[in-house]
């Protein structure tokens, strides 16, 4: 059999793709619509800071990229949340050292992945949109936009990581027993930018995940290795506030001295900013299959987009790249079989983390500032100091524990929601709540993690 295979998609999940498949033995083409990022500069305004957690430092050390990323990287211990009076209050993500986030560049890693694919061996091809997909013929047509003209490449053993807006999946769902569905949110986002001052220092404390929660709306800010911050606002497509409303300088000036004053002070030449950069939309992605045989499987975001309130899109991306290589490996290198297997093994964890994230942007919002979402959060943290093999936080199995599958951290975090929300019923203080009597229910009710599979 041909050792061959085809990449399409160069971002962040091709590239990692392509690289667990170079060091597998195959001789890989990878083809990117657009150009060579490390060339010419990332159109701004569609970043969405990255949040690296533990399950996407696994798939990168995998391929033996985690010290090298590790100096791309800005801590942040928790959520930094801004009340409208400026007063701040550090939620910190778990209580241990370890259990921390990472704010990382998008461009820098991806250039990072890249140089490790070339070095790999991967045949590197910018400029080549996918313009045709013939799954009967089984082949794939690229236009070459360098040099003109048109390649043709077969398709088989391809993996399509071309993202939410997938050129290869849309071929795929038109087959009879294929389906695709896109939830649009009704909320969009927008990228500003806050500098680092004179010195090049940072003006908001640089180890936090900064939130202005309010309510329908919210603003994010995550640090950059420069002592910029990436500024995010999530905002309703419409109404008031809405960003149909938000539609001159003055407005949004006005908007935002009125909501985030704090923030406002620290971005420059705010009104005229705002519209720099483009309105993006924001999505989720299902599909299945995702895959046709031994000739295409669909990855990343192409096979299950998410919306980016849990800061698993990547994550979930590169775990996908590590569960594609491990089912190659224990299929003994059986495409069919691989792929049948990866889509069985993933699908479950991508619909849970789908709706995941979705409910993460109502935490964010809104609960964080909640006195009943801080009761919760304190005694969750006080069953896992109790109980630490039975009860872990479900942000905590999400973010921090790569051992337990997505799907596998909802179904138990409902569970141990259902604990807590009945200990706190008509209970304001940690005081009121019989903790013995909660964990005695933890001990009944949830079984120690280690009993559980690892999920992949």
């Amino acid at each position: 059999m041909s050792r061959t295979a085809t990449v399409v998609g160069a971002g962040l999940a091709g590239s990692l793709a392509a690289i667990f498949l170079a060091r597998r033995g195959y001789a890989v083409t990878l083809l990117e619509k657009r150009p060579d990022m490390r060339l010419e500069p990332v159109p701004a305004g569609r970043s969405i800071n990255l949040a690296l957690a533990n399950r996407g430092m696994r798939a990168l050390a995998a391929v033996g990229l985690e010290q090298t990323v590790g100096q791309l990287l800005v801590t942040m211990r928790g959520r930094m949340v801004h009340e409208r009076d400026g007063e701040t209050v550090l939620q910190p993500y778990g209580q241990r050292p370890w259990e921390v986030i990472y704010s990382i560049s998008r461009p820098r890693l991806n250039a990072v992945l890249l140089d490790e694919a070339e070095a790999a061996g991967v045949d590197l091809r910018f400029r080549h949109p996918c313009t045709r997909v013939n799954l009967d013929a089984e082949a794939l047509w690229f236009r070459d936009e360098s040099a003109g003209g048109d390649l043709v490449l077969p398709l088989e053993r391809c993996v399509a990581a071309d993202g939410a807006g997938s050129v290869l999946r849309e071929a795929l769902m038109e087959r009879p027993g294929y389906r695709c569905t896109v939830d649009w949110l009704e909320h969009s986002y927008k990228e500003l930018c806050i500098p680092a001052d004179a010195d090049g220092g940072y003006r908001l404390d640089p180890n936090a995940l900064h939130i202005w929660p309010r309510g329908g709306f919210m603003l994010i800010a995550l640090p950059n290795l420069d002592g910029s911050f990436t500024v995010t606002l999530f905002l309703p497509n419409t109404g008031d506030p809405g960003f149909d409303t938000l539609d001159s300088p003055g407005r949004v000036r006005d908007f935002f001295e009125s909501s985030f004053p704090d923030a406002a002070a620290l971005i420059p030449d705010l009104g005229e900013a705002f519209f720099d950069n483009p309105t993006g939309a924001l999505g989720t992605v299902r599909s299945a299959p995702w895959h046709l045989g031994d000739r295409l499987c669909l990855l990343g975001d192409a096979a299950h987009a998410v919306v980016p309130f849990h800061g698993q899109g990547m994550n979930a991306a590169f775990e996908d790249c590590l569960a594609l290589d491990a089912c190659l490996e224990e299929t003994d290198g059986d495409w069919v079989a691989a792929f049948e297997q990866f889509f069985t093994r993933r699908k479950p964890n991508a619909d849970a983390i789908a709706d995941m994230a979705i409910e993460n942007y109502t935490e964010m919002r809104a609960s964080v500032i909640d006195p009943r979402f801080l009761l919760r959060k304190q005694l969750a943290f006080e069953m896992e100091r109790r109980q630490p093999e039975r009860f872990v936080p479900r942000y905590a199995m999400v973010m921090f524990r790569d051992d337990i599958g997505y799907a596998e951290a909802r179904s138990r975090g409902d569970v141990q929601l259902g604990i807590m929300e009945a200990a706190m019923e008509g209970k304001t203080t940690m005081d009121e709540i019989d903790l013995d009597a909660v964990e005695r229910e933890v001990i009944e009710t949830l079984p120690p993690i280690h009993q559980i599979p690892a999920g992949e």
